[in-house]
């Protein structure tokens, strides 16, 4: 199992909060947590609870995981809906579909379809 780099969570979270425009002290306040623990949250030195990273999480609107372990998990069901074949095959989706089953055919033959 991986292990959690809480410096590299905090930097995460400094990074889309001044994305953001906002101070430490601004998202401390929505969080409803001292200017003095967002601070050490952000250096890594000090570990928060699961409500409080909850709550830093939806007042960022940042996915957990991409604040965890810097990569957005797209869920199992999303890729599985993604790879259905379309019903009809007289529709610009089946079209989009086949085009991009052969892609994925080429490149896993190693041949890159030119």
């Amino acid at each position: 199992m991986q292990e959690l780099d809480y410096a590299k969570v905090g930097a995460r979270i400094r990074q889309i909060r001044k994305a953001k425009g906002w101070s430490q002290d601004e998202l401390a306040r929505k969080c409803r947590i001292s200017m003095n623990f967002m601070g050490n949250i952000e250096r890594g030195t000090r570990k928060m609870s699961l409500d409080t990273f909850s709550s830093i999480c939806r007042e960022l609107e940042a996915d957990a995981d991409a604040l965890l372990w810097g990569m957005v998990r797209v869920p199992d069901a999303m890729i599985r809906d993604l790879w259905k074949q379309p019903e009809k095959k007289e529709s610009d989706s089946y079209s989009m579909y086949m085009q991009i089953m052969k892609s994925v055919a080429d490149i896993m033959k190693g041949n890159d379809g030119s």
